[in-house]
């Protein structure tokens, strides 16, 4: 084991100890006194099929996960208690359907290149007097290889690279399971198991760099993600009728008030590769080591209760889980992207339409293009991440908190440099001087602070509930194709807004309520930058305000047993939807099965296209599009890669991505 893996689970060690005594008690017996433990077994298994995809193929079962998972409580010696979750899962859908998310998936693709007939420079696209018309191009076809050898064209494999690190094999192309090229860039994306190829395999932060095994099992690793939750808890009685209450180990901090956004609640990282957006926050919640005291302070003359509470998260950074390429769910299509630019940088590889004012696939070779390093961060104690929530319950029952956390950012930011050494451009054979990596990135996880609040409340005269969260955050990035480091920092706000109603619905149940639950969810980002260049819209991908609306209509029949639900989300800018109609059915106390689907509709995709910085000039002179264009300065050609993604947002990524699912759970 290296020390840096050492110093990865060190950490974790310390806590697990200090865990362990405490449950011993200090108690020299292995057995523990007190009441035996209360212990609940639970099994699920959730299978998925999913349709056809943007190019019309169809996936298929694209999940069959079984789930086993533990619940255990037990009191302890001096009236500590402990509570462990323990959770094991196997997706059978990476062998059962090895083509698709195995290790037979992907296979050899071509690229755009639209430049077809001819050259930069009315070079003729032909091979002894014969015409070549070449719309489409093999990986490693690209212009300085392939069809440079064919023609004998000046400069041919100028930036060298190798089909033999990077062969034709096991690819799919960039973002093709929801959109075409149509005219922008695309590349290979390897898609099968790290173990069974390692082009473009990284670690983003507890991703991206995974077996089969890991895949189809992912909560064994070396994170010890099968425990879900192992804490001890204790309260402790002080002066006056206060109390403090302390919970130490592995464990989830739920700050939010609302369902499916994270406003306040960003203290643990989600896996968002388990289900994308539809899995139940509590199921897909990352657990962390976690030192929890809360002072609890009771009534004051105008408030029922308040309570002040310190969170102290001692475990290693995690990132959210985004899903790697070639996993069944992959949020935003991330993944493809980032193992298809680390795979650009280890290896080389075809670009689609990138030369000759971005009609032409060139080849690049290793360390031109893509992803270098990811920087994350190691475990010290300036890396812990620590939070203060004080809360309280009015008179008139209004219940509120204010908050305040300094943390990691759970997302990546991609930070531009040029290091290489200089390159022949193959079009003029005049060196690029230092001017050789083109568009590349080192990914950093930036130290953000957020402040906020929530509140909730009844509203008597509507018959409703009233639920709201903000939160304000300092120094998230974000990319801009209008800075030299194609990303800047900015603050931004986040609202919810939710309300929820029993109502009649007599068509559903005329003796029992039917509950209504609506939100609303705003983000604004300050000092937004955008402005028009010569071909279109440069500087900041994400929208300046974001909306997104979600209804929930649940009801109840058949004594409660049959519960028929439909949720709907909009993403308003983005211009996508999705509902999911599904039937509970609890065939006893012990069998739940859930029946269901998802379906999403996007109106089109051509409003999210975006500056892809063709015509970016971070390094002149080998990037510059035009005469006279400044340092810094794009003109804005623009394509659904790679920035498309953040316009059309988790709903609009996966629009071809509808699903029939079903879900049984039995409990033992």
């Amino acid at each position: 084991m290296t020390d840096k893996n050492q110093a990865s689970i060190r950490p974790r060690r310390l806590l697990l100890s200090a865990l362990l005594a405490t449950i011993a008690g200090g108690s020299q017996a292995s057995t523990f006194e007190g009441d035996d433990f209360k212990v609940d077994v639970f099994y699920e298994n959730h299978t998925v099929r999913r349709g056809a995809d943007y190019t019309g193929h169809t996936p298929g079962l694209a999940k069959f996960r079984n789930t086993l998972q533990v619940e255990a409580d037990k009191n302890l010696n001096n009236d500590w208690a402990f509570h462990g979750v323990f959770r094991g899962s196997w997706d059978g859908a990476y062998q059962m359907n090895s083509s698709e998310y195995g290790k037979n998936a992907g296979g050899a693709i071509t690229l755009e290149n639209t430049g077809g007939p001819s050259l930069p420079g009315g070079l003729p696209l032909s091979n002894a007097g014969t015409s070549i018309n070449l719309p489409n191009v093999p990986h490693g076809g690209g212009l300085n290889n392939a069809i440079g050898t064919a023609l004998g064209l000046p400069g041919t494999n100028a930036f060298g690279f190798n089909l033999a690190n990077n062969p034709n094999e096991g690819l799919q192309v960039l973002g093709q399971r929801w959109h075409a090229t149509n005219g922008g860039v695309a590349f290979g994306v390897p898609v099968r198991p790290c173990d069974y190829d390692q082009r473009g395999c990284r670690d983003f932060g507890g991703y991206g760099n995974e077996k089969l095994s890991e895949l189809a099992s992912p909560e064994f690793n070396n994170r010890l993600d099968f425990l879900r939750e192992m804490y001890v808890k204790k309260t402790f009685a002080l002066a006056d009728g206060k109390d403090l209450f302390v919970k130490l180990g592995r464990q989830q901090v739920v700050w939010g008030r609302t369902d499916l956004f994270r406003v306040l609640d960003v203290i643990n990282p989600v896996d968002y590769s388990r289900n994308n957006i539809y899995d139940e926050l509590q199921d897909i919640r990352i657990p962390m080591f976690i030192a929890q005291a809360e002072y609890r302070m009771g009534a004051s003359d105008w408030m029922q209760d308040r309570n002040l509470q310190v969170v102290w998260n001692v475990d290693q950074f995690r990132a959210n889980k985004l899903g790697q390429c070639g996993s069944t769910n992959v949020m935003l299509d991330a993944g493809c992207f980032f193992r298809g630019m680390a795979n650009l940088w280890d290896n080389g590889g075809t670009v689609a339409n990138f030369a000759a004012g971005g009609t032409v696939a060139t080849d690049f070779g290793a360390h031109q293009i893509g992803i270098r390093d990811v920087h994350l961060p190691n475990w010290s104690l300036a890396n812990t991440q620590i939070g203060v929530k004080y809360e309280g319950i009015t008179m008139n029952g209004l219940s509120f908190s204010l908050n305040a956390l300094n943390y990691r950012s759970q997302l990546p930011s991609l930070h531009a440099f040029n290091t290489s050494p200089a390159l022949v451009n193959p079009f003029t054979g005049a060196v690029g001087g230092t001017a050789a990596s083109l568009i590349a990135f080192d990914v950093h996880y930036p130290r953000l602070t957020m402040v906020g609040g929530s509140m909730d409340f009844q509203v008597p005269m509507a018959g409703a509930a009233v639920r709201m969260e903000a939160a304000y955050t300092k120094g998230e990035e974000f990319a801009n194709s209008s800075r030299t480091e194609l990303f800047s920092k900015n603050d931004v706000l986040r609202t919810v807004v939710g309300i929820d109603r029993p109502t009649f619905i007599p068509f559903i149940n005329k003796n029992r309520t039917t509950l209504i639950s609506a939100q609303l969810f705003w983000q604004h980002i300050f000092d937004h930058e955008l402005k028009d260049g010569p071909l279109g819209k440069v500087g900041m991908v994400d929208w300046k305000d974001s909306y997104i609306g979600t209804l929930l209509i649940k009801g109840f029949m058949m004594g409660d047993r049959v519960s028929p639900t439909l949720i709907l989300a909009k993403d308003f800018r983005a211009k996508a939807a999705v509902a999911s109609p599904q039937v509970e059915w609890s065939v006893s106390n012990d069998l739940k099965i859930v029946i269901g689907a998802n379906y999403k509709f996007a109106n089109g995709n051509s409003h999210y296209s975006f500056d892809d910085c063709r015509s970016c000039n971070p390094y002149p002179p080998f990037t510059q599009y035009g005469g006279g264009q400044a340092l810094g300065q794009s003109y804005g050609l623009a394509g659904l890669e790679p920035l498309g993604r953040f316009r059309a947002g988790p709903i609009g990524t996966a629009f071809k991505e509808n699903d029939i699912f079903f879900t049984l759970r039995y409990k033992f």
